[in-house]
């Protein structure tokens, strides 16, 4: 169903006859309609068309080529195109024919195009190549028959309007499948973005259950090894007054050695000294003593910051801790990961107890102090961990010698399962979870890296939290 009309059609001929001969077969009157219709009726076998309803074109003239051009671009402005152009081949003094329909077509693309000529100068194989449009152009050869004037403009208009209308399909279409194809990326990246956010969460409970499992672990250690701890402690306090009491009985003996007989017994109990280095076991027995309380010591340390970093014993709620306590038994649990790549250097201030989840906290001291030790290549490095307060927050910095982080990478460490570590050797997960740690504490983490230099990670926490709105009416339901 054909749904754009125009009838509108330009001449091009600098004879005014053939304009004349033009208008009255395309622009006929009453009778003269009549009588074409007869005609059309006799050549076609049709019924003759009655007047009334007989196509009437809307016929413009033009006798240059110039013109012509001139005439097109108005229409254009006006959004009242011409669907057809009779030109034609030779006009002088102006452009011939060809030079005609290569501008108008410049104009106006869209337009179709009939050849009206006796002769040529120019071949119509060349004339053809050189207009290159052969499917909106036709050729008419004079002298021209009325009713196949009228049949041409009749089709070609025709044309025309199924063109536009198939372009106008064409464009609707295409819009269409745009707005869709822009409707499914919309839909793909909403679901990426899902998949991302549930990868995330996914992760955070891999992270929490491993972190479940370690308070779990610390609990079950302390449990299982303090109480034989206590023991070896208290036996240790007697032990070691037992031998004092010893040493003090031998140096009563070594005292009376010398009146001891017959001479073969005192020389038989200097000799037994001898063999069995007494006095270096003197010497020696109260440094191992001394080492052993040490060793005994140091496991219940370990013991406690276990549960100090996993806080089994507290309440999941938010508490007041001491930072340099989180951070003291942090470095504990982790000693063995640095120890052989970098020293450790302490440069605390004096800071408050803060209001906030311990162990959490101390994951997040934790990942820094991993990845600060994963970044010191092979010479031994230096991580140093400082501590201060601004206003009515605290902050922490842990700052490396490593190899820095390039500024596309720096882009983004806190993005979940970003890791630039071998397979295997990390999640790309620590840095994610820190920074989520921190937001929910109100606080925030900062970077700053240069390649080859070191890395600097700045956490800021208020010293007490500001009670959220969705946390106050769960608290009030």
């Amino acid at each position: 169903m054909i749904t754009t009309q125009n009838q509108r059609v330009l001449l091009v001929d600098d004879m005014p006859a053939i304009h004349a001969d033009f208008r009255k077969i395309l622009v006929p009157q009453a009778h003269e309609s009549a009588e074409l219709g007869a005609a059309e009726a006799a050549l076609f076998g049709d019924e003759p068309t009655d007047a009334v309803n007989a196509v009437s074109f809307e016929l413009d003239s033009a006798h240059q080529g110039q013109e012509a051009l001139a005439m097109v671009q108005a229409a254009l402005a006006a959004n009242r195109p011409y669907a057809l152009a009779f030109v034609d081949m030779r006009m002088p003094p102006g452009w011939d024919g060809v030079q005609t329909i290569e501008h108008l077509w410049q104009a106006d693309p869209r337009l179709h195009v009939v050849i009206c000529t006796a002769y040529s100068d120019t071949p119509w194989d060349e004339v053809l190549a050189r207009l290159d449009a052969r499917d909106r152009l036709l050729i008419l050869k004079k002298p021209f028959d009325p009713i196949e004037v009228r049949q041409l403009a009749s089709a070609l208009t025709v044309k025309w309007a199924m063109t536009e209308q198939a372009t106008a399909q064409r464009t609707a279409l295409e819009d269409a499948v745009r707005e869709r194809t822009e409707g499914l990326t919309r839909a793909n990246e909403a679901l990426q973005v899902e998949i991302g956010g549930r990868k995330h969460l996914e992760g955070q409970l891999v992270q929490s259950e491993k972190l479940a499992s370690i308070g779990q672990l610390a609990a079950g250690v302390a449990h299982e090894i303090n109480n034989p701890i206590g023991y070896i402690f208290s036996n240790f306090g007697t032990l070691v007054d037992y031998l004092d009491r010893l040493f003090e009985m031998l140096t009563a003996y070594e005292n009376a050695e010398p009146g001891v007989s017959p001479p073969e017994l005192a020389a038989g109990l200097r000799n037994l000294r001898e063999k069995i280095e007494l006095e270096f076991l003197k010497e020696d027995i109260p440094v191992l003593m001394r080492e052993s309380r040490q060793g005994i010591v140091r496991v219940r340390q370990i013991v406690q910051d276990l549960k100090d970093f996993s806080h089994v014993d507290s309440s999941p709620d938010f508490q007041w801790a001491n930072l340099h306590q989180g951070i003291d038994s942090t470095l504990n649990v982790v000693a063995n990961e640095i120890k052989y790549k970098a020293d450790v250097v302490k440069e605390y201030g004096e800071l408050p107890d803060i209001e906030c989840l311990p162990s959490q906290i101390n994951q997040v001291v934790m990942n820094l102090l991993v990845n600060a030790a994963h970044a010191i290549g092979e010479e031994r490095g230096r991580i140093t961990i400082r501590t201060g307060t601004t206003a009515e927050q605290v902050w922490l910095e842990v700052a490396d010698t490593g190899s820095g982080i390039a500024p596309e990478t720096l882009k983004r460490i806190f993005e979940p399962f970003y890791t630039t570590k071998p397979v295997g050797k990390g999640t790309g997960l620590g840095l994610s979870l820190s920074y989520g740690i921190v937001q929910k504490h109100q606080g925030r983490i900062d970077v700053e890296s240069t390649v080859g230099q070191g890395t600097t990670f700045r956490v800021t926490l208020p010293m007490s939290r500001t009670v959220t709105l969705g946390e106050a009416q769960l608290a009030s339901a």
